[in-house]
């Protein structure tokens, strides 16, 4: 359960000896939009890379080799509306060393990288902006190279063709780093660490009591955040949108965007779990088995979905003048589970696989912090291991039925080399 340390600002402690390790995890929330997706993506660079008292990574390093090779980063991401500013720390547990002050002397360097940062005379070091906002320029231009990621981005864009926020990506995109200034990104900071929502975990051996305290020590200002709805919906689109991008590639890229009515916090997301894992989520799914084992006709194809926007995506590598009978066979493939065409056996399989699946993300820190934070903003759908496998379990053929009559094809869009010979 949350501890509220400040109006806006929540510390869980997940106590577990599971773990040798202890990990810290500070994550940011705001409203996601365009204009700060990639400015608060450079600031976890900025961030990331030195501070006011470790001027140089060298420095930040050596600090990090004293806490007994501890690890930090930072990072960004995107649930729905919101935008997220993460930054982790694993820190070995003092029980194993004999060193009880490790723990606080990991939250005194988290300290100083969120509260001492790299800003002199209202802008961050230049050298350091610089070169950072060129390492990101960089890899933002290197997505182009990578054909399935660009292919991904690109269906997103055509899928929300209508809403400027949510075809933006959560590292933002090239364009909008150009005029970034190093004045720019201390605004961006200031609002970051005045006005997020902030949720911190504390997953590890520990006294919930103890970690109050020295978590307590951060100068976290209260602050009054009005929660956006993590939910995005858009319209059903009367025609289904197509878009296809010629570039000297070997291996053309066909991916499809479905809208679905089924969110994170509907009780359908069981089945459409199931429906993911027998459509495309698994080495037994139709798109698997039927798409790119029997028919040879695609080189990998699986499907995912996001239930923070209603959308269920297939994804493929195929050569380009197969792409009307992929589309079919995809197709084909949705039709079957319509019509309920699956065994008993590969349901139970499926539903196996998806109870393993939660059982391993329980076995990792990451997964208990992602469970937690949801439970903080949306309503708790399962309150055990047990509760989770019962519902996976409950799931029918006629659910999985109702899941694929569902989805309502929304996009398709290409990459291929030429002109289809079709």
């Amino acid at each position: 359960m949350a501890i509220s340390l400040q109006p806006g600002v929540n510390l869980t402690v997940i106590p577990t000896e599971k773990f040798k390790t202890i990990r810290l995890f500070f994550r940011f929330s705001t409203k996601h939009s365009k204009k700060v997706a990639a400015k608060r993506t450079l600031l976890t660079s900025l961030l990331e890379t030195n501070s006011l008292n470790y001027p140089d990574h060298t420095k930040l390093s050596e600090k990090l080799a004293d806490l007994y090779g501890a690890s930090f980063g930072l990072n960004v991401g995107k649930k729905g509306n919101v935008h997220q500013v993460n930054l982790m720390m694993n820190l070995v547990n003092g029980k194993y060393i004999h060193n009880q002050e490790i723990f606080a002397e990991g939250v005194n360097f988290i300290k100083e990288i969120l509260f001492q940062p790299n800003i002199k005379n209202n802008a961050f070091d230049f050298d350091t902006f610089q070169r950072e906002k060129e390492n990101l320029s960089d890899y933002l231009e290197s997505l182009k190279e990578d054909k399935q990621t660009l292919a991904a981005l690109r269906l997103q864009e055509l899928y929300f063709a209508d809403d400027i926020d949510q075809k933006t990506p959560s590292f933002g995109t090239k364009e909008d780093l150009k005029d970034l200034s190093a004045y720019d990104l201390v605004q961006t900071y200031q609002e970051m660490m005045t006005q997020d929502q902030i949720d911190i975990f504390v997953v590890g051996d520990v006294e919930e009591e103890k970690v109050r305290k020295t978590i307590s020590t951060l100068p976290f200002t209260s602050r009054t955040f009005h929660q956006p709805d993590m939910f995005y919906q858009q319209e059903l689109k009367a025609e289904v949108q197509e878009e296809v991008l010629y570039e000297p590639v070997i291996q053309a890229k066909l991916n499809l965007a479905y809208q679905t009515s089924i969110y994170y916090n509907d009780p359908q997301r069981f089945s459409l779990l199931v429906f993911n894992g027998l459509f495309g989520g698994f080495p037994h799914s139709k798109l698997f088995i039927n798409v790119r084992e029997k028919a040879s006709l695609a080189y990998y194809a699986s499907s995912t979905f996001d239930s923070f926007r209603g959308l269920v995506t297939v994804q493929t590598g195929i050569d380009g003048k197969n792409r009307q009978r992929v589309l079919s066979l995809i197709e084909k493939q949705l039709d079957s589970l319509k019509k309920g065409e699956f065994t008993e056996s590969e349901l139970q399989q499926t539903k196996v696989m998806l109870k393993n699946q939660f059982l391993l993300s329980l076995d990792s820190s990451r997964g208990l912090i992602e469970i937690a934070y949801l439970e903080q903003w949306l309503s708790k759908l399962v309150e055990s291991e047990e509760e989770f496998e019962k519902k996976i379990m409950a799931v029918t053929k006629a659910d999985v039925k109702k899941v694929a009559e569902d989805l309502q094809l929304q996009a398709i869009f290409t990459i291929d080399k030429e002109v289809s010979h079709e």
